[in-house]
């Protein structure tokens, strides 16, 4: 059904059944086991490459030059004195404030991480934010990334000795549906009637001109990327169908998208039409329709109070990121893509190529992460890989780093995530409860074995990119 959809579900079925197919000798990789769960039978032998097994690259053969954002200060195009993106001989870049060229290696959810259970040990360990954050930044510093990602604490962490660049995390839909009392909290993301979010609801524009306002406060600040505008806005292959099925004596505020869907599809058939007159292509660009709006309203929106930084969309994810149609219309707005990107062990080429065919612009990777058995925690919560060591989830880093920069259209990654789940915390999000998520343990120890791990990818990714595109 609906043919003219891909399904993740069948795109991650292949992905399992390709893995499985190429486990081989092969002298440029090596093998780590993996399960999608605790609960799987068994581990599965998934090919893995690591800088150490890139054939014909010297790692410590060139040093390349930082400027104070982490660009190359050895390729220079036009300063703006913002980020930008720009495709420079097949690939793209984002562009610092100096003109320097950059790749932007960070990890999400730098925040503090406080709660009832871990407040005294914050205490004990850092005794106030500020030191908090220069702790924070000096670990990123020292280990090769150069920023923070979603979610992070941002007004603190712009205060310390090694200031990060950073992502701005917004929430127009969601905000907007909760005030409404049309959406309700997820797993991971928020739920919306029926699953589908109230674009057409005529009070959207003016909300999001209000929140713009309100939340945008870095406008002349160069160490701010850009903004997402919600996080893992929802799509389902039969959005249409489930707005013409909405129940509106529940839920009577989805009115307007009901009567928007039935008047956009009987203008296009000509005749008063119903789910009955419903066909795939009808599907397909129904899609195109509801983005349409929403990133015309959320980008104007952004771009009225902030004409100095990047729209980065609503980070999309799972289905969303396989459909052609959504990137189509989101390469209208957006400067650069934002796609939470999960269930596969090496990123998909074709995938990646479709995003940037679409948009006609680059993307950033805003989640993805393993998490190991050697934690100690239950590892049950959470779309990442399971491995065994965090050896094995450094591993995987480079294994999926490597794959992102050989596309020449990835600008940069953000690890998900700097602290791991607490597991005493029963009041966050389910899909982040019991994991093995972070750079750090909850009660702020850093994984040295993952992050020195981590830095030897990092500190060679601008010659890898080099080497990559001399290939």
């Amino acid at each position: 059904m609906y043919v003219l959809l891909l399904s993740a579900h069948l795109m991650l079925a292949a992905e399992i059944n390709a893995q499985q197919a190429i486990q081989t000798a092969d002298p440029t990789c090596i093998q780590v086991d993996v399960k999608r769960k605790p609960a799987d039978a068994e581990w599965r032998s998934y090919k893995t490459r690591t800088l150490d097994t890139v054939r014909g690259f010297e790692p410590n053969s060139k040093v390349i030059g930082l400027d104070k954002y982490g660009g190359r200060t050895d390729r220079k195009t036009e300063s703006t004195g913002f980020f930008y993106p720009r495709q420079i001989d097949g690939r793209w870049w984002l562009v610092d404030p100096e003109g320097h060229l950059f790749i932007h290696m960070a990890i999400s959810s730098v925040n503090t991480g406080r709660t009832d259970t871990t407040k005294k040990v914050f205490l004990d360990r850092f005794g106030s934010e500020e030191n908090w954050a220069n702790f924070s930044t000096d670990l990123l510093d020292q280990y090769g990334f150069n920023g923070s990602g979603g979610w992070s604490q941002v007004d603190v962490l712009r205060k310390a000795k090694h200031p990060p660049v950073y992502t701005v995390s917004l929430s127009f839909m969601q905000d907007f549906a909760r005030g409404k009392r049309l959406a309700w909290s997820g797993t991971g993301h928020h739920q919306y009637p029926n699953e589908v979010w109230p674009v057409f609801h005529p009070d959207f524009e003016r909300f999001c001109n209000a929140y713009a306002r309100k939340m945008i406060g870095a406008k002349d600040d160069p160490y701010c990327i850009g903004y997402f505008s919600d996080n893992e806005l929802q799509m389902n292959v039969d959005m249409l169908d489930r707005t013409l099925r909405l129940d509106l004596t529940a839920y009577p505020g989805m009115k307007h998208n009901f009567d928007e869907a039935k008047r956009w599809l009987s203008e296009r058939k000509g005749k008063p039409a119903g789910l009955e007159d419903v066909n795939d292509q009808d599907r397909v660009d129904f899609i195109g329709h509801m983005f349409d709006r929403y990133f015309s309203l959320t980008t104007g929106a952004i771009r009225k109070y902030d004409p100095n930084h990047l729209c980065l969309g609503p980070r999309l994810h799972s289905d969303t990121i396989g459909v052609p149609i959504v990137f189509r219309t989101a390469g209208k707005y957006v400067d650069v893509l934002s796609i939470n990107y999960y269930y596969r062990w090496d990123p998909d080429p074709e995938e990646m190529a479709m995003w940037t065919r679409e948009t006609g612009k680059p993307f950033l990777i805003t989640e993805w992460y393993a998490k190991a058995e050697d934690s100690g925690l239950e590892n049950a919560s959470g779309a990442g890989w399971l491995v065994k060591t965090q050896a094995d989830r450094a591993k995987f880093y480079h294994n999926f780093t490597l794959g992102l920069m050989e596309s020449r259209n990835c600008v940069g990654w953000h690890w998900f995530k700097y602290q791991d789940n607490n597991p005493n915390d029963l009041t966050t999000d389910p899909s982040n409860r019991n994991s093995n998520k972070g750079v750090v343990t909850y009660d702020y120890r850093p994984y040295t074995t993952l992050l020195d791990g981590m830095k030897h990818l990092n500190d060679h990714v601008y010659s890898l990119t080099d080497y990559f595109d001399s290939k």
